[in-house]
């Protein structure tokens, strides 16, 4: 290791954080550098980065802005920073994140290793059945708002690495090209959603202004936060609306607000809670929660709250499955078909199936309508849908293999008492 260098910085650990950085793949930045340009001279590349890390020179980027959308018909803006920036962010993440995880609270879910979605929704699920008021929070632009003076408060008290904090300062300030016109604009607060070292930064913010907040003033109340989704559980209801009205004036406190409209309390209803509520449902990481009049394990229909891929994520789904080339497919077969679809299917399956096969089952139908066009317009003796359906009903009885919902099973209700 040179000596001279100011900041000391280990080459295999840049080596380390480029691997990581590589396996999550990722677009190129405002330098329109990909991965794979990046590893044509990636010894070089590398040691520039290392020595420019190790210096105290080393200077982020601009952001490229890009857009995506919503599942509400809005679009999302991101900030995807350049490789090389993506591999310094990860060898400040690698180097902080152990010491943050030490500190952060254990309902605290997202973006963190031996964390998982499935965790927070089958507590959620858990403490639904338990608690009857539900406080389903919001945070408007969160990541476009954070406080940076709060921010690096936070990390001066956790990160002892000089040029650690340096270069965290540095990113936060980073410039944002605008896309597509080119143009740079400062930033004064906020992170990019986008960004290796944004997810560590969010739950760092939020540990402070929610997390330990909730420990000191409800230490009762149970919740689970993924990022900057964040669900509450009450029991009654002078409770959630008491809660909610100090939880806004907190988040204003650190910068924050909650959405005046996306916030809102909820009954959990059940066949033993009486209470009769127009707010009864709720979003959270892709799912709907729900009272659902259900056959129980004794016959008897009752109403159960459950859980079920939501509308907004089932839409999704099927606009994913509408912009899939099925028009160039047309020239190939049905294997070429599932192989290129199988991966998708089986994320899907494998992440919505949690409570239950028959949601994600019932929206992938769409799938089978979209293979029904393709097969109409592939084949020039089925002159009807009905000749096509009957193809594809075919396929799935004899060829199960081909697509991975033709494997599913109906609901599962084993978690249900």
């Amino acid at each position: 290791m040179n000596q001279t260098k100011p900041f000391t910085i280990s080459k295999r650990l840049v080596y380390e954080a480029y691997k990581r950085v590589k396996a999550n793949k990722g677009s190129a930045g405002i330098d329109e550098q990909s991965i794979y340009d990046f590893d044509q001279d990636l010894k070089n590349n590398l040691y520039k980065l290392w020595n420019r890390l190790s210096s105290g020179s080393y200077q982020p980027p601009a952001v490229k802005r890009v857009y995506i959308a919503k599942a509400d018909g809005k679009e999302r803006p991101l900030g995807i920073p350049t490789v090389s920036d993506r591999i310094a962010q990860m060898v400040v993440k690698l180097v902080i994140e152990p010491e943050l995880e030490n500190h952060f609270h254990p309902d605290s879910y997202g973006y963190r290793p031996g964390k998982s979605a499935h965790q927070a929704l089958k507590l959620t699920m858990e403490r639904s059945r338990k608690h009857a008021w539900v406080v389903d929070m919001d945070i408007k632009g969160f990541f476009d708002n954070l406080d940076h003076r709060l921010m690096m408060r936070a990390i001066q008290k956790h990160v002892p690495q000089r040029w650690a904090k340096l270069y965290i300062q540095r990113w936060l300030t980073a410039p944002v090209q605008q896309h597509p016109d080119g143009t740079l604009e400062s930033r004064h607060q906020g992170t990019p959603q986008g960004g290796v070292i944004s997810p560590l930064l969010a739950n760092l913010y939020l540990h402070y202004t929610f997390d330990l907040w909730m420990q000191r003033h409800y230490p009762k109340v149970k919740f689970e936060r993924y990022a900057d989704d964040i669900v509450c559980h009450c029991i009654h209801q002078a409770e959630s609306e008491q809660l909610k009205a100090n939880l806004e004036r907190r988040f204003w406190e650190c910068g924050l607000e909650l959405h005046p409209e996306k916030t809102k309390i909820v009954y959990c209803k059940s066949h033993c809670r009486r209470g009769n509520y127009t707010v009864n449902s709720f979003d959270f990481l892709g799912y709907q929660f729900k009272p659902q009049l259900v056959r129980n394990q004794h016959g008897k229909h009752q109403v159960y709250f459950m859980a079920g891929i939501s509308p907004k994520a089932a839409a999704n789904i099927r606009k994913q499955i509408r912009r899939l080339p099925w028009r160039v497919w047309c020239r190939s077969d049905v294997d070429e078909i599932s192989q290129h679809c199988q991966n998708r299917l089986s994320g899907w399956i494998n992440y919505f199936k949690l409570f239950g096969e028959s949601g994600i089952r019932n929206t992938l139908f769409y799938f089978d309508q979209a293979l029904r066009g393709w097969a109409k317009r592939k084949y020039k003796a089925m002159k009807t849908v009905r000749q096509a359906s009957h193809y594809v009903n075919v396929l799935r009885r004899e060829a199960k293999h081909l697509f991975t919902h033709w494997r599913l099973n109906g609901p599962n209700k084993g978690w249900m008492a």
